[in-house]
This record gives C-alpha cells, sequence and structure tokens, in this order.
C-alpha cells in the first residue's frame, strides 16, 4: 500500500490486486466477537507508522482521508508471580522511580541508557531506515565511524550481534527488569539467547519512554483506508478479491499478472509482489537464478501465534495493582528461562506450557473501539507452532489446530486469570484465530508467522530475504518483491514499501 500510494503520488498509474475481501493484510478491523466491539485482527500498535518516513512524507494528506492516531502515555508493562508490576511509559522519571523501587543500581542503568539513547538513536534509525546497498552502507558507516570513533563503531557492532539475554544481564541486576524489556524480543522471533535480538528490547524501552505508544483511532486499519484514499485520488485502484494466480514474464522481464479467474492485466513498468518468498517460485513458475529460487524455498519462518479476542463487561482486575489498567501491554511473561523454554517448545512443535502472553487494553486508550463503558481485549499467544506436533504439557492431545484451539485458549486464559483473577466472568464474546487461521486469511502468515519471516542475523539486513536482494530487486527484471519479508523487515513501519517506491520513482 505504502510503495503504490508513493508511486501514484509520483504519477504513476498504479492498481493493487488483493486476494481477500479485506484489503490490509495482517492490518484491520473488525467486529470479531459482538456487533460494536471493534477488534484489530493482528497488528495494534502503530508507533512504527506514526514515526515512518511515509507518514512523515504524507502525514497531511494521510490525516486529510481521516487517519488519526489515539496516543497511550502508559505504554507497556509486565506482571510477576508474586503480584508485582513493573511498566514502562513516556513519563521518564516515573520509569525511573518504578525501576529504582525493584533496584536501585538499575535505575541508575536505565538513566545511562536514557541519557545516551538520543545519539545512538540517531545512527540505529538512519540504520533501520536505509536502503540496503553498498551506497548507503558506506556513507552510513563513515558518518557513524566520524562521530563515534573506531572503539565506538565496534562495540556499536557488538550489541547488534548480542541476544538479548547477554546484553539485559550485562546491564541489569534485576530478573524482572529483564524480564519487561526480554518479552520485545519475542514478538519479533528474538528468544533470549538468539543472537542479533538485544536491538529490539533496548528499542522498545527507550522509543516508548521518549515518544510514547500510538494506536489507531477506531482501529488499525485507519492507515489502511487512508491509503487506500491516496491511491483512488490518485486515479488508482484496490481491489479486492482478486487472487493473483501467477506472473507473467518473457525474455527475463515481469509483463503483467493472471488472476485466478483468467483475467491478465498489463504492466509497462513494473510488477510489484507482496508476498513471503515461496509464493514467488509458485507465482513465476521460478527464475533464471537458481539460487535465488532455492533461497525462496528455503526462506525460514518464525513460530506461529494465536490471537484470541475477548468483548468484556470490564477491565481484568489485574491483582498487582490498578495501576496496570492503563498499560496499552501487559505482559504475562515473567522470566528469561520461561520466554526461552516456551519459544524451544514452539520451535520444536509443542504446544507451550506455559506461553507467553501479551494482553492489549485499546480501549484504555480509545474507548471507541467498544460500547460505553465496555471494553476489548486483544491477547496475543506468543509463540505456539504452526504445526502440532505434541503438548508439552501433557494435556492437549490433539494435533490438529481444529481442535487444539479451545482447550489451548483456555491455557492462555487460566494464565491470565492467574495474575488477574475473575477475568472469565467479565467475558461477553470471544473469538480464537489460530495459525492455522492467520495463514488461511493471508498466505504470508506462513504457519501464523505475524512477522513473514525470522529476523535473525542470518535472514535480517543484507541477506533478508536473500543476498544481493534486500532491495527488493529479483532476478527478472521490472518484477520486485516487497512486505515484510524484504528488508527492513516486519512491523507496521512501511518501510520496506516505501523505501521500493522510492527507488523505483527516483526519490
Amino acid at each position: 500500500m505504502a510503495c503504490a500510494a508513493h508511486l501514484a503520488a509520483k504519477g504513476w498509474s498504479v492498481a493493487v490486486y488483493e486476494r481477500a475481501e479485506t484489503p490490509g493484510g495482517a492490518v484491520k478491523t473488525g467486529e470479531y466477537t459482538l456487533p460494536g466491539f471493534r477488534h484489530d485482527w493482528a497488528a495494534m500498535n502503530l508507533s512504527l507508522f506514526a514515526g515512518s518516513a511515509f507518514h512523515q512524507k504524507y502525514a497531511e494528506e494521510l490525516a486529510g482521508h481521516g487517519l488519526g492516531f489515539a496516543p497511550a502515555a502508559d505504554c507497556f508493562a509486565s506482571v510477576f508471580p508474586d503480584q508485582t508490576w513493573l511498566g514502562i511509559g513516556n513519563d521518564a522519571a516515573a520509569n525511573v522511580a518504578r525501576i529504582a523501587a525493584e533496584n536501585a543500581a538499575d535505575a541508575k542503568a536505565w538513566e545511562a541508557l536514557s541519557a545516551a539513547f538520543p545519539e545512538r538513536a540517531e545512527t540505529l534509525f538512519a540504520l533501520l531506515g536505509s536502503p540496503i546497498n553498498k551506497r548507503a552502507f558506506a556513507s552510513l558507516g563513515w558518518k557513524s565511524w566520524r562521530k563515534m570513533g573506531a572503539a565506538g563503531l565496534m562495540d556499536l557492532g557488538q550489541f547488534l550481534a548480542s541476544s538479548p539475554r547477554s546484553w539485559l544481564e550485562e546491564t541489569f541486576e534485576s530478573s524482572k527488569v529483564r524480564a519487561l524489556l526480554a518479552a520485545w524480543g519475542m514478538h519479533l522471533d528474538f528468544a533470549p539467547d538468539i543472537a542479533g535480538g538485544a536491538l529490539f528490547p533496548y528499542l522498545e524501552g527507550q522509543v516508548n519512554q521518549a515518544f510514547g505508544m500510538v494506536l489507531g483511532q477506531g482501529g488499525a486499519d485507519g492507515i489502511i483506508k487512508a491509503m487506500i484514499a491516496m491511491i483512488e485520488a490518485r486515479g488508482g485502484s484496490v481491489t479486492c478479491g482478486a487472487e493473483v494466480s501467477r506472473i507473467l514474464h518473457a525474455g527475463g522481464r515481469a509483463t503483467g499478472i493472471e488472476l485466478s479467474d483468467g483475467t491478465q492485466v498489463q504492466a509497462k513498468r513494473a510488477v510489484i509482489a507482496n508476498v513471503a518468498p515461496a509464493a514467488m517460485l509458485r507465482l513465476t513458475g521460478g527464475t533464471p537464478d537458481k539460487r535465488y529460487d532455492r533461497g525462496m524455498e528455503k526462506f525460514a519462518h518464525a513460530p506461529g501465534t494465536m490471537m484470541i479476542h475477548l468483548a468484556m463487561e470490564d477491565l481484568p482486575d489485574w491483582a498487582a495493582g490498578d495501576g496496570l489498567k492503563r498499560f496499552a501491554y501487559v505482559h504475562m511473561a515473567p522470566e528469561l528461562d520461561q520466554m526461552a523454554r516456551t519459544y524451544a517448545q514452539a520451535k520444536a512443535g509443542l504446544l507451550p506450557d506455559e506461553p507467553v502472553i501479551v494482553c492489549g487494553q485499546p480501549t484504555v486508550i480509545d474507548p471507541s473501539r467498544a460500547p460505553e463503558g465496555k471494553h476489548v481485549l486483544w491477547l496475543q499467544v506468543r509463540m505456539v507452532p504452526g504445526q502440532i506436533k505434541g503438548d508439552a504439557a501433557g494435556q492437549i492431545t490433539a494435533t490438529d489446530w481444529t481442535e487444539a484451539a479451545q482447550p489451548m485458549a483456555e491455557r492462555a486464559l487460566d494464565i491470565l486469570e492467574t495474575y488477574a483473577p475473575g477475568t472469565r466472568a467479565k467475558i461477553l464474546g470471544q473469538h480464537i484465530v489460530t495459525p492455522t487461521m492467520l495463514e488461511a486469511d493471508n498466505p504470508n502468515l506462513v504457519g501464523g508467522d505475524q512477522v513473514c519471516g525470522s529476523h535473525q542475523l542470518n535472514q535480517h539486513f543484507m541477506f533478508r530475504p536473500l543476498r544481493g536482494f534486500a532491495d527488493g530487486s529479483t532476478p527478472i527484471r521490472d518484477l520486485y518483491h516487497t512486505g515484510a519479508a524484504v528488508w527492513p523487515g516486519a512491523g507496521t513501519g512501511a518501510g520496506a514499501g516505501y523505501l521500493l517506491g522510492q527507488k523505483l520513482a527516483g526519490t
């Protein structure tokens, strides 16, 4: 969508074809439980979009098409079995006070990180927002070397290669402070011991403190509606319920697409595919580059996710205190070892005995999503296997998600009930979305992988999705690849699409 909107703004004639009846992929909102209760299907946090280069360029136009944000001052928290909690919001003093009450040395470490963040953020954001090519990297490397020196640049490289556990144990003493931040790694396939994962807990902690978090006013689908309006205002089109069955190409050049009903659409300048890598082989029938074809076939996906959407009479009564009712996200991930065990179990095909639960409370930030006085909860169960081989707890015998969905949801609700007794009694409606359902709705979410591919080091930066093709190019001329499988990866930041749009339009 971002790529199409930018190209339309640059004078291209664009047409988007989407197999689903509702546009937006994992970014959509609907009444999945009861009338009047609006739930974000998968993505909820729109901070990446609000801070993206695409939004900065088109903010006024998008707002004119109805895009609005609901800012959250209290961003994320973690609850612990001893009925305590820690949280991060955009009040730095409050964050320090909460951490100091847990561990005085950790509060000083947090203050030091916060003081250094503005300077470090400049380099990190430049890295994450840069095209993945030699010129951009050489320029960034030179600027970073001049600013930080050789030692500073090497320290940054070491940090980027660090696992969440190694960085957190080096930086903080308290297991609770470590768990508070490490939970963010589980959003992006970075269990505590995975190299390269330290960046994300660090950034989420510091960015939420510096800028807060934003949700979409009325639902995450506001960004989709606004981008469609941008495209259509310039004569472009977005056609849903139109599945592309193959990409047309001849003589080494992409010429158009064929829909499942046999309709062919010719493209004069480019065919852009927002698909999981394996789908490129199916749609093209293979390319002249066998290394590329094998890379697309072997592209690795993260474990799956299960969503539980709840229409609620009221918010959970958190045993740790009513202060948790203010937070957009509450993580139930109390220990690094528990997160590591959950990840290993899911990777082995086992239903985790104690999955990580992310409880989104969007109606605290945006009451318009539910009838007056009511609420919705957005529960993300991370991680679970796309294909079930067994149950780590030895209780669920089903190996098909159709039968395993309800007992696994009950396990997740049991965990929520432990931290917020009485929550079940407040549920008015429930809708479970399994990994199988996520993939059926959007084939890019292979096995329920919400990030369209692991972001571990062998499949990130210049290797996303494959060395030599991280800029969206493919071995077929005028055929381009975009989406979460392409650098800079997953999230709602529109990075891959906007970078490709700039490349194609020349600016």
